[in-house]
């Protein structure tokens, strides 16, 4: 991308919206262009400031509060032959309902950590220092950890495979730190996230790996740790470097 041409690919790039072979090319213009790489790390940091307000503004427990009282004064006011029979209709309903709630809340919660995970690989490797600790050894990046991050974790090795390692650096999700390290496959830079699995927060159901935006996302969790693998390359590259992660850990 010529740094004269019209922005918006920057913005496309950021939500993830590329094909792949034109998101690869310009990850590689953002590590050659100041300018270009500035520019996606402000629509980056303005993304996810406008998530992080909208989580701000939630029903509050005095709506539902308001809420169960009409509910319950509204049933109140029904005669007993009606409740007998609407119960089983009401009890089909509301379970019903609740499914519905819970498929759409694991929806969002998987598709806010994609997301935000999507933004934190755009952003490292538009910074002009994606990583803290510049090595392919991992013997010189794991211990670099220490301290820094609440656990501990095993690095493969690649002797032998087509992956580099680039080195790492610590990142937060969900107010977590965890680790985030960079390999590079060819011209292709693939972020490996690592966090402890605290429950709700940044849990995701374990799946091969699936297409978020226009990045190939695989996750798992192994001895109290959370895996994320997500990079602009294919699913069967993606899960190549999740197995040697899964083998090592």
């Amino acid at each position: 991308m010529a740094c004269d041409a019209p922005r918006e690919k920057l913005d496309a790039y950021v939500d993830g919206e590329l094909p792949p072979s034109e998101a690869a090319a310009l990850a590689k213009h953002l590590r050659e262009c100041a300018q270009c790489a500035a520019d996606a790390l402000e629509r980056v940091q303005m993304k996810r400031a406008v998530a992080w307000a909208g989580k701000r503004y939630q029903p509050s427990p005095e709506l539902r509060h308001k809420v169960q009282q009409s509910l319950t004064q509204s049933s109140r006011r029904e005669s007993w032959v009606w409740r007998i029979v609407a119960l089983p209709a009401t009890l089909v309903l509301l379970l019903s309902l609740g499914i519905s709630l819970y498929v759409a809340h694991e929806k969002a919660q998987r598709q806010r950590v994609y997301s935000e995970l999507a933004d934190l690989h755009v952003a490292t490797l538009a910074s002009g220092t994606p990583v803290d600790v510049v090595s392919t050894d991992r013997h010189t990046v794991k211990p670099w950890f220490e301290g820094k991050i609440p656990f501990s974790f095993n690095l493969p090795e690649l002797q032998g495979s087509d992956f580099t390692l680039v080195g790492g650096r610590v990142s937060y999700l969900a107010q977590s730190a965890g680790a985030h390290l960079i390999y590079r496959l060819r011209q292709h830079e693939i972020s490996v996230f690592i966090f402890q699995d605290r429950g709700e927060e940044i849990a995701v159901p374990a799946s091969s790996p699936i297409s978020v935006l226009s990045f190939t996302v695989d996750s798992w969790t192994k001895n109290g740790l959370r895996y994320f693998v997500i990079g602009d390359i294919g699913a069967q590259d993606i899960e190549r470097l999740s197995k040697l992660l899964r083998d090592a850990a």
